[in-house]
Protein backbone atom coordinates (compact mmCIF):
# COMPACT_ATOMS: atom_id res chain seq x y z
CA UNK A 1 0.00 0.00 0.00
CA UNK A 2 2.85 2.39 0.72
CA UNK A 3 4.20 1.87 -2.80
CA UNK A 4 0.75 2.36 -4.26
CA UNK A 5 0.35 5.63 -2.36
CA UNK A 6 3.76 6.91 -3.50
CA UNK A 7 3.76 5.72 -7.11
CA UNK A 8 0.09 5.48 -8.05
CA UNK A 9 -1.97 2.67 -9.54
CA UNK A 10 -0.55 2.69 -13.07
CA UNK A 11 3.07 2.48 -11.95
CA UNK A 12 2.33 -0.38 -9.54
CA UNK A 13 0.34 -2.20 -12.23
CA UNK A 14 3.34 -1.99 -14.57
CA UNK A 15 5.51 -3.60 -11.89
CA UNK A 16 3.04 -6.50 -11.68
CA UNK A 17 2.91 -6.80 -15.48
CA UNK A 18 6.71 -6.86 -15.70
CA UNK A 19 6.92 -9.52 -12.99
CA UNK A 20 4.46 -11.76 -14.82
CA UNK A 21 5.87 -11.16 -18.31
CA UNK A 22 9.48 -11.66 -17.18
CA UNK A 23 8.39 -15.07 -15.93
CA UNK A 24 7.02 -16.06 -19.32
CA UNK A 25 3.43 -15.15 -18.50
CA UNK A 26 0.84 -12.71 -19.74
CA UNK A 27 -1.49 -10.34 -17.87
CA UNK A 28 -4.92 -10.25 -19.46
CA UNK A 29 -6.44 -7.72 -17.08
CA UNK A 30 -5.64 -6.04 -13.76
CA UNK A 31 -8.01 -4.18 -11.46
CA UNK A 32 -7.84 -2.58 -8.03
CA UNK A 33 -10.84 -3.18 -5.77
CA UNK A 34 -12.47 -2.45 -2.44
CA UNK A 35 -13.02 -5.34 -0.08
CA UNK A 36 -11.13 -8.41 1.07
CA UNK A 37 -8.63 -8.20 -1.78
CA UNK A 38 -7.12 -4.98 -3.12
CA UNK A 39 -5.87 -6.25 -6.46
CA UNK A 40 -7.17 -8.75 -9.00
CA UNK A 41 -4.95 -9.99 -11.81
CA UNK A 42 -6.20 -12.33 -14.51
CA UNK A 43 -3.55 -13.79 -16.73
CA UNK A 44 -1.56 -16.83 -17.66
CA UNK A 45 1.66 -18.29 -16.34
CA UNK A 46 3.59 -21.15 -17.91
CA UNK A 47 2.81 -23.56 -15.04
CA UNK A 48 2.08 -23.91 -11.34
CA UNK A 49 5.77 -23.98 -10.44
CA UNK A 50 6.15 -20.48 -11.92
CA UNK A 51 3.09 -19.31 -9.98
CA UNK A 52 4.60 -20.68 -6.76
CA UNK A 53 7.98 -19.05 -7.50
CA UNK A 54 6.36 -15.64 -8.02
CA UNK A 55 4.34 -15.98 -4.82
CA UNK A 56 7.40 -16.98 -2.82
CA UNK A 57 9.48 -14.11 -4.22
CA UNK A 58 6.82 -11.47 -3.53
CA UNK A 59 6.12 -12.70 0.02
CA UNK A 60 9.84 -13.03 0.82
CA UNK A 61 10.36 -9.41 -0.22
CA UNK A 62 7.64 -8.32 2.22
CA UNK A 63 5.07 -7.91 -0.52
CA UNK A 64 1.37 -8.55 -0.50
CA UNK A 65 -0.37 -11.72 0.52
CA UNK A 66 -1.71 -13.40 -2.60
CA UNK A 67 -4.17 -16.12 -3.45
CA UNK A 68 -3.85 -18.01 -6.72
CA UNK A 69 -7.04 -19.43 -8.18
CA UNK A 70 -6.47 -21.60 -11.24
CA UNK A 71 -9.16 -21.04 -13.85
CA UNK A 72 -10.21 -24.03 -15.96
CA UNK A 73 -11.39 -23.64 -19.57
CA UNK A 74 -14.58 -25.41 -20.67
CA UNK A 75 -12.53 -27.63 -22.98
CA UNK A 76 -10.37 -28.70 -20.06
CA UNK A 77 -13.49 -29.66 -18.10
CA UNK A 78 -14.66 -31.65 -21.14
CA UNK A 79 -11.36 -33.54 -21.09
CA UNK A 80 -11.65 -34.12 -17.34
CA UNK A 81 -15.14 -35.61 -17.68
CA UNK A 82 -13.80 -38.10 -20.24
CA UNK A 83 -10.84 -39.18 -18.08
CA UNK A 84 -11.36 -42.64 -16.57
CA UNK A 85 -11.34 -42.42 -12.77
CA UNK A 86 -11.86 -45.28 -10.33
CA UNK A 87 -13.37 -44.10 -7.07
CA UNK A 88 -15.23 -45.89 -4.29
CA UNK A 89 -17.10 -43.63 -1.89
CA UNK A 90 -16.46 -44.24 1.82
CA UNK A 91 -18.77 -46.77 3.45
CA UNK A 92 -19.70 -48.68 0.30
Amino acid sequence: MAGLGREGGTARAEIVRALVENSGGRVETLYYAFGEYDLYVIGELPDYVTAAALGIAVRAAGGVEASVVPLIAPEEIDAATQMPVTYQPPGR
